[in-house]
């Protein structure tokens, strides 16, 4: 099964993109984390580290996939 992790700030963008996301990942195939930067910064660095640049972004399997443009990873630090 494939690990997802889901990165957003809680903006507008980020959770129309979080509800498509959980809309249309096959639970079966990926167990879905969703991780909300504004209210879990100690995870920022975590996200960093996995490459995720802005936010809305997912995470599969190490493979990272910018979804739309809600905030740059550097505002989300700035928070």
């Amino acid at each position: 099964m494939a690990k997802a992790v889901f990165y957003h700030a809680g903006c507008k963008v980020c959770v129309s993109a979080e509800q498509m996301v959980l809309d249309n990942l096959d639970p079966s195939k990926a167990a879905v984390e969703i991780v909300h930067l504004g209210e879990q910064r100690n995870r920022i660095a975590e996200a960093e580290g996995a490459g995720v640049q802005s936010v809305p972004a997912l995470v599969i399997d190490g493979n990272v996939f910018h979804i739309n443009f809600g905030a740059s990873l550097e505002d989300v630090k700035k928070g």
